[in-house]
């Protein structure tokens, strides 16, 4: 078995969680006034707002924004307002309306994962990753002394042997408060590493992939180009433990009672709603609500990549820009603007998500989500990962 997770030192604010703590920069994409509330709740406290490019923002000022992100960590460092902790990991409970769902924070090896189509490994994407989003994401990496990482990593475990090992155990509280813009309540516990070092290793698997990125696969590929930047000219000696090699992610249990698909619809801005509905519809059964078309396609990879090829198609054909949506009524909410129209697709099922990454397989990019749009991770855990 190739040992693939490491325990961390991990950052925490001294205080004041619930400014501190703001969702995954890939979500509410086309909802400024979303990021609008944050920044005015936020104020002039501390938060991972400080330190992250909200994906509704780029493309503007991008170089002068991910500068100030930079700033903003070196002074977050220097104020002493943020602690680490000693080495362990930190077991989560995240409540939301579909349940408790647990995780446990700590560094994967990124020498272990893979993004490419076709190749083995012990981690490796859950989705296509598209290239052309890496960029800006690598940019805030570089030069960044601190990572504040969005992403969950998928292990299968139907026994549920970490977790319950780690109910029975009186861990320390680091954290417990209620999440902005109403994402639930979040709770952390203190993980040591020497009771870290017990469970890990039931969260491998005998066959590969043993872990998949669910969420903030961009991210992860992100940190991979970033290090595989970093490590050359690098010794081997300074290569093994190198603090840029690895990168900080919640794992959890796809097979946790909390973890619910939802399906990632498709938006589509700049076009002639009409023109637009009309082409779909001849390839692909639909009902239609105002701007917004239900396909008669099941949950799955393989019509995802149909809807998808359709739409990419139209915009090939016709101009117009694709936007990816979580949830229904914010679809539609967009999509019955002038010159916009939705595609709301289906839940992809559990079963058979492995299987789908043997041989080196992925799912279309946006497929699934875990939980719904609020439920995504916010930033909360921080690593150093760079010796400046």
């Amino acid at each position: 078995m190739k040992t693939c997770i490491r325990i961390p030192r991990i950052l925490l604010p001294e205080q004041g969680f619930e400014k501190w703590s703001v969702i995954a920069c890939d979500q509410f994409t086309s909802d400024r006034a979303y990021w609008a509330r944050v920044k005015e709740n936020v104020g002039d406290e501390p938060s991972t707002l400080n330190f992250i490019l909200p994906e509704v923002y780029l493309g503007e000022e991008d170089e002068e924004r991910i500068a100030e992100i930079h700033g903003n960590m070196y002074a977050a460092l220097e104020s002493e307002k943020i602690t680490k902790l000693n080495r362990g990991i930190v077991f989560t409970e995240r409540t939301t309306a579909a349940g408790i769902r647990r995780g446990i924070v700590a560094s994967i090896d990124l020498e272990a994962y893979t993004c490419n189509k076709g190749e083995l490994s012990p981690i490796r994407s859950s989705e296509e990753v598209v290239p052309s989003r890496l960029p800006a994401r690598v940019a805030v990496r570089r030069g960044a002394p601190l990572e504040f990482p969005h992403a969950l990593i998928f292990y299968k475990d139907k026994k549920n042997r970490a977790v319950r090992t780690l109910l029975h155990e009186e861990l320390e509280v680091l954290y417990d408060f209620d999440l902005m813009e109403g994402g639930g309540r979040l709770k952390g516990y203190f993980v040591p590493e020497y009771l870290a070092t017990g469970i890990l290793p039931d969260l491998y698997s005998r066959t590969e992939p043993s872990f998949a990125v669910a969420d903030g696969n961009h991210s992860v590929a992100a940190a991979k180009a970033y290090w595989e930047e970093v490590k050359i000219g690098l010794t081997e000696k300074e290569t093994r433990n190198h603090p840029a090699r690895f990168t900080l992610v919640e794992l959890v249990n796809l097979y946790d009672d909390a973890v619910v698909f939802h399906p990632i619809h498709r938006l589509v801005t700049g076009i002639d709603p009409e023109a637009f509905c009309d082409y779909f519809k001849k390839s692909v059964k639909c009902k239609r609500k105002g701007n917004v078309l239900y396909p008669a396609l099941g949950g799955s990879a393989e019509n995802v990549e149909k809807a998808d090829a359709l739409i990419e198609t139209f915009v090939k054909q016709n101009g117009g820009k694709i936007d990816y949506i979580h949830g229904e009524k914010e679809l539609c909410g967009f999509a019955n603007a002038e010159d916009c129209a939705g595609v709301a697709l289906k839940a992809i099922e559990k079963d058979g998500f492995f299987e789908r990454l043997k041989d080196g397989g992925n799912f279309p990019k946006k497929t699934f989500s875990v939980g719904e749009d609020i439920e995504k991770r916010y930033y909360t855990e921080g690593r150093e990962i760079s010796y400046d």
